[in-house]
Parts: C-alpha cells; sequence; structure tokens
C-alpha cells in the first residue's frame, strides 16, 4: 500500500450546459462516473495535464482552463490516497469519442441535476462541496 497521495487532475468539460462524464473502466474506480482525468507527470501544470487527459481519454481538445477545486479523496478499500486538482474548461465539439478503451467504458453529455450512478470518489467529494474551497 502505498503511504503517500498521488496527485490526479480532472477536468470539467462542459458543452451547451452539460458535463461529459465517462464510466471508468480498470482497476480503479471501475464501474464509476467521472470527468476524464489523471495522474499529474513530473514537470507538468495542472492546465497540460487536464489537456492531456482529456484528448488521451475522450478525444477532446479543450480551451478556457481555469481552477476549479482541490478535493481529499481516500479510497479505504483500495488502500489508495489522492488529491485532486478540479480544472474546467470547454470544448468547442461535442462529439467526445472513447480514445483510451482500456479506462473508458462509456461516454456521453449529462445535466449537473441528472448525473448517472454511481460517481467516482473525487467527483462525488466535489459535488458535495467537501472541496478547497466549497463550491
Amino acid at each position: 500500500m502505498n503511504q503517500e497521495p498521488n496527485v490526479g487532475v480532472g477536468i470539467i468539460i462542459t458543452h451547451n450546459d452539460q458535463v461529459l462524464l465517462m464510466k471508468r473502466k480498470g482497476l480503479h474506480g471501475q464501474g464509476t462516473w467521472s470527468t476524464p482525468g489523471g495522474h499529474l507527470d513530473f514537470g507538468e501544470t495542472p492546465e497540460q495535464c487536464a489537456v492531456r487527459e482529456a484528448k488521451e481519454e475522450v478525444g477532446l481538445d479543450v480551451v478556457d482552463i481555469r481552477f476549479r477545486a482541490v478535493t481529499n479523496d481516500v479510497f479505504e478499500e483500495a488502500g489508495r490516497h489522492y488529491i485532486t486538482i478540479w480544472m474546467e474548461g470547454r470544448t468547442t465539439s461535442n462529439d467526445p469519442m472513447i480514445a483510451a478503451e482500456d479506462e473508458v467504458a462509456e461516454i456521453g453529455w449529462f445535466a449537473w441535476d441528472s448525473l448517472p450512478d454511481p460517481l467516482f470518489l473525487s467527483l462525488e467529494n466535489l459535488i458535495k462541496a467537501n472541496s478547497y474551497p466549497p463550491k
């Protein structure tokens, strides 16, 4: 078990008042819904990570990227701890695709008041305002 927190970046991509979510596939968080995102690489800024992950996972270019919040996410059962930096941006395309078949099972646009279940812990913490700053 890793005793030190990892740093993740989540990118909230919006288009026409909807948010893009993906159903996670793979070992960590399988079957839960979240935004694109992943580990912050050495020397990378959160903005660069957000752009990279959006392109790698759902094939979209994101613009107007800005900081939204930070969540402290402890996945008790998995023995993992993440500090997630939440960025937000928009895309001029509403045509995402599954670009990382080993990480993404489904994708879709959702209204904030009708998100699918279950949510990935990090996104759930953000939505419940369990974040810095609380939103």
